[in-house]
């Protein structure tokens, strides 16, 4: 087995009633429990929050870093100094990357693709850069994360069929390439990396369908779904998740990419998907965002002026339960550092907790029911 392909998984229940499945898999810096969600780290920091209180108080399993931007700052060379990005940031689990694909996919305006790869420049000073997919195997080496993702381009939504279908063969041309580059340059750190190829194809069925199947037939440890989250409704993103699911390996995990809300999460697990990941937390928790078991909250609103009660009404299963709405509505108020900080990890423990119950209900055959239950409340204003 190539040291690539090094990461073992284990498929444990699927729930009677819908696709949703529990399973295992372990990389070199630990176990992870699936369905996961993964915390956003973009430039080795999850924003605002200490890693102490993501080890002890969120629980994460893994975070992901961000290729793009770590490339940009603080360099790979200072990580590379530092011993990868695990001794650089000080967190001792897992880690996973992504390609840079998506952030190039977001600079529309100042970059140009070719077969080689994308040409582009630095939001930060309108420097010039150059990703190809030789080179993005070398940053997301020398950044050493546990799983790392093969270089695709995300087309845009709506695309037309000529566009997503052109995207999507380069996305497949550009996994030969990585693969390639892999087999021929061996880890940094000492330990094993695992790569996922990303599904294309936009919202065509048979475009999805035939991504689907060329990565499974990569035979790498695992998935990843692109493309999605990126303007589309929500049924049509289901609708590709279901579709794509059909024909990925049962037997590895499937990492569905920048989704998304608590209720996208819950439809998506029922869909066979394993693994998420979304800056939503922590950004609309440090606009005053608060999502809990009973729907979601804009903490800044007079009413919880005089609120003393949990952030969320069953406070006590959640990270900061010990702060009252009045209390964190006063901070916003005040514009005090820690009302970012405590918002987001209190959305962040329950992003966790959230994909912790529906493991728990997969094991115990009743998620179908608890799902639709839980999404009609999740998407409730308070």
């Amino acid at each position: 087995m190539p040291y690539f392909c090094a990461m073992s998984f284990t498929l444990q229940v699927t729930d009677p009633k819908s696709q949703a499945r529990t399973g295992v898999f372990e990389t070199a810096h630990g176990r992870i429990e699936t369905p996961i969600f993964m915390p956003v780290g973009t430039v080795a920091s999850v924003k605002a929050v200490h890693q102490r209180e993501l080890e002890q108080d969120i629980q994460a399993q893994i975070i992901l870093g961000n290729t793009y931007h770590l490339y940009l700052r603080p360099g790979t060379s200072i990580l590379n100094q530092a011993g990868g990005l695990h001794q650089f940031m000080n967190w001792t689990k897992p880690i996973l990357t992504d390609s840079g694909g998506y952030q190039v996919y977001s600079l529309a305006n100042t970059r140009k693709i070719t077969e080689e790869g994308v040409a582009f420049k630095s939001h930060i000073d309108g420097s010039k850069h150059f990703f190809s997919p030789e080179k993005s195997m070398e940053i997301q080496r020398e950044i050493g994360a546990d799983i790392i993702m093969a270089f695709d381009e995300c087309p845009p939504y709506p695309s037309s069929y000529e566009y997503a279908k052109n995207s999507m063969q380069l996305t497949h041309r550009w996994l030969e390439r990585c693969i390639t580059w892999l087999e021929e340059n061996p880890p940094l750190y000492g330990f094993p990396q695992s790569m996922f190829p990303i599904v294309q194809g936009s919202t065509f069925n048979d475009l999805r369908k035939q991504s689907a199947e060329t990565i499974a037939a990569s035979e790498m440890p695992g998935c990843a779904i692109g493309g999605l989250s990126v303007g589309e409704p929500a049924e049509e993103m289901y609708a590709m998740s279901d579709l794509v699911c059909q024909y990925l390996p049962k037997g590895k995990p499937r990492y569905l990419m920048g989704v998304g809300t608590p209720a996208n999460i819950l439809e998506n697990i029922a869909l066979g998907v394993d693994m998420f990941d979304c800056v939503m937390p922590t950004r609309n928790g440090r606009n005053g965002m608060i999502f809990t078991s009973e729907g979601i909250m804009n903490i800044k609103n007079k009413k919880w002026e005089n609120d003393f009660s949990p952030l969320d009404p069953n406070g006590n299963t959640f990270v900061d339960a010990q702060y009252s709405r009045a209390y964190v509505r006063h901070l916003f108020a005040a514009n005090e550092y820690l009302a970012r900080q405590i918002a987001s990890v209190h959305n962040l423990g329950f992003y966790l907790w959230l994909v912790g119950e529906a493991r728990q209900k997969i094991q115990e055959g009743t998620f179908a029911s608890w799902k639709n239950h839980m999404v009609e409340k999740l998407q409730t204003r308070l």
